[in-house]
């Protein structure tokens, strides 16, 4: 049996984030920084290590990513979503998310330690 998702689902950086503190810079022509912790650090890390390929929400699955994308956007950071056909039991469209600005994440904490 072939399992392709399998494999992209452990580039996913698992929960060791859920808990993260993470400062992000963008790095534009007004420079501006941001903390964000919990699921919105998880998940700007996440769209910073996928790069220009992204992040689509089959390969690493999360409750709520359209949630946090909307609120990473409220709070200024340039996400772009691209819709994708998937086919399956349940065929139909996944969003995959990609960061539409550079940024620079850097860890500050994780539970437990500072």
């Amino acid at each position: 049996l072939h399992y392709p998702l399998r494999r992209q689902r452990q580039m996913c950086i698992r929960d060791r984030f859920s808990s993260m503190k993470v400062e992000v810079t963008l790095l534009s022509e007004q420079p501006r920084t941001f903390q964000f912790d919990g699921r919105l650090g998880w998940t700007i890390a996440q769209l910073a290590s996928a790069g220009a390929r992204g992040v689509a929400t089959v390969e690493c699955p999360a409750p709520r990513w359209s949630a946090y994308v909307h609120d990473l956007r409220k709070r200024g950071i340039q996400i772009e979503t691209e819709m994708e056909p998937h086919d399956g039991n349940y065929p139909g469209f996944h969003a995959r998310y990609r960061l539409a600005c550079d940024v620079q994440v850097r860890a500050l904490s994780m539970e437990g330690k500072s």
